[in-house]
């Protein structure tokens, strides 16, 4: 019997639900009711999808280029994008290297400019560093450098004198022929005591006191006779000066009377003073007279120098003991040493000291009527106007 569909659904409102039924919640929508005279529908399956790949289209490179400014390497492709590959790396090596060789170069550099001035400086020619140094950056050949350091002034200043043997016709030295002299008259010089003064170097390390011997060509032999000469001449054969010397300054040495002798005209001031004065000493002992410091100082400076006190003393020795005698005996003011050199060397007073002996030598001319002792032989000679 065929059932119709109001029936089916009369039946399940009519059956009671069950305990399990009434524990599960029931939903909200209504139920479609079940057709249960359809025929069974087998479920399809659901269609299988094939997964499709993903084509990734990868930018092709175009150029390569370096950035100047900061030396990346960058990549360029077609899309328009850029890529720096490798950050600077090119640029920041090549600079590195650089500048370490740079750095190396310089070390080495100063080291060799440090050993160049110490040897200069031990030779004494470390006012030359300077120049050579400039020869040495600046030009490119041996030759160049070797001219352009003796063109310099520093180096004209410190080889001076080769400046007047090329003027006088003499042959130019080189620097090692030229250092070797100065070596040999220092040593002369030490060997006879002359003053430090005289082989002293000044600030570009010459010796200011061989200029003229290397000028003049003076060999270390010749130097050597000099120096011998001036001993036997002055220090061995004039002992009067060198005991004045001695008597005036203590500490004076024969160093000092040699280096007076060899060159008067440039020898130290104080050492031609202290000469000078001993040999107006000298030559009053040689005449049998005595002096002292002050009074030979005194006539240094009205110019008396050796030859004039030795020609002075000469006369006053001759005539001094007569004068004093007659001064005595005709009761006179004393005609003494110091009188008769106010006349004779033309001192303060020279005036009144020659009165005065004219009056002492008239007394005796008229006493005996004939020729005053005081002015027989050497005090004839009319020095100062009559004496």
């Amino acid at each position: 019997m065929t059932t119709a569909p109001e029936d089916n659904i009369r039946d399940v409102i009519a059956t009671p639900r069950t305990t399990a039924q009434r524990g599960t919640p029931t939903s909200s929508v209504p139920t479609t009711p079940v057709n249960r005279n359809l025929p069974a529908v087998e479920p399809t399956a659901e269609p299988v999808v094939e997964p499709v790949e993903e084509t990734i289209v990868k930018p092709k490179l175009l150029s390569t280029y370096t950035d100047p400014e900061t030396g990346d390497i960058v990549d360029v492709y077609d899309n328009g994008t850029e890529t720096i590959r490798k950050k600077g790396t090119v640029k920041a090596d090549a600079k590195i290297a650089a500048e370490t060789t740079a750095a190396a170069r310089l070390a080495e550099r100063t080291s060799a400019f440090d050993i160049l001035r110490r040897g200069m400086k031990e030779n004494g020619l470390e006012a030359l560093a300077d120049a050579a140094i400039n020869a040495i950056m600046n030009e490119e050949t041996e030759a160049g450098r070797l001219l352009a350091l003796r063109s310099s002034p520093a180096y004209e200043q410190r080889f001076s004198a080769n400046k007047q043997r090329k003027l006088k016709g003499l042959a130019v030295l080189d620097e090692r022929s030229y250092l070797a002299m100065e070596d040999q008259y220092q040593e002369l010089m030490r060997q006879y005591g002359l003053p430090e003064s005289y082989y002293a170097k000044d600030a570009t390390g010459k010796q200011v006191g061989f200029e003229q011997l290397i000028a003049n060509d003076v060999s270390n032999l010749e130097l050597g006779d000099r120096l011998m000469a001036a001993q036997d001449r002055v220090v061995n054969a004039n002992p009067e000066v060198a005991k004045a010397l001695k008597q005036f300054y203590p500490d004076i040495t024969n160093g000092d009377i040699l280096a007076y002798t060899l060159d008067p005209k440039n020898a130290i001031k104080d050492i031609q003073r202290k000469v000078t004065a001993a040999e107006i000493g000298g030559a009053a002992m040689q005449s049998g007279l005595t002096t002292n410091l002050a009074r030979a100082e005194e006539l240094q400076k009205y110019g008396v120098d050796k030859a004039a006190a030795t020609e002075g003393y000469s006369a006053i020795g001759a005539g001094l003991q007569r004068g004093s005698e007659l001064a005595s005996i005709y009761q006179q003011d004393p005609y003494n040493q110091a009188t008769a050199e106010s006349e004779v060397f033309k001192l303060s007073g020279a005036q009144e000291a020659r009165k005065q002996r004219q009056k002492v030598t008239g007394l005796e001319k008229a006493a005996f009527g004939g020729q005053s002792g005081i002015t027989s032989g050497a005090l004839a000679r009319d020095r100062a106007g009559g004496y």
